[in-house]
């Protein structure tokens, strides 16, 4: 990993999702069930800006992957509004909103943080991969 990437994990204390986000993220999160839902959050200084809401294309309750297209298409959509990816986001339909074993295999090549909703709880709470998981809070 690049310094850059380095540094901006640790500076990565919080992320901030308005509330108004996570009504959409909830409801989109519902409406997939039983599968996870997926989306990538855009922002600036860990504040999520934008919501760009993705297929699961494995259709499964337990696991999720974005398109390569779509994630083509979040990156040149980051780049033309002057954002960057701050936070990947899913649900977990049927359990608490904890990283699972294929989430953290993800969360080291997508160092920026992992917001989960779980659909059991209906609550969200977000993550880093460090040496190993560290909550963040997730503030409006």
């Amino acid at each position: 990993m690049d310094d850059w990437n380095c540094q901006r994990r640790i500076d990565l204390q919080k992320i901030r999702l308005a509330e108004s986000d996570k009504t959409i993220l909830s409801e989109y999160s519902e409406n997939q069930k039983p599968n996870e839902s997926c989306a990538i959050l855009f922002g600036k200084n860990n504040q999520v800006l934008d919501l760009f809401l993705t297929e699961n294309i494995e259709n499964s309750p337990v696991n999720f992957t974005i398109s390569s297209k779509q994630l083509i298409e979040a990156y040149k959509m980051a780049e033309e509004k002057k954002m960057e990816v701050v936070g990947i986001f899913h649900s977990h339909p049927d359990s608490d909103a904890y990283p699972s074993n294929t989430d953290k295999k993800f969360m080291q090549i997508n160092p920026v943080a992992w917001v989960i909703y779980s659909g059991i709880n209906k609550n969200f709470r977000a993550y880093l991969l460090e040496s190993d998981i560290v909550e963040i809070p997730i503030e409006e």
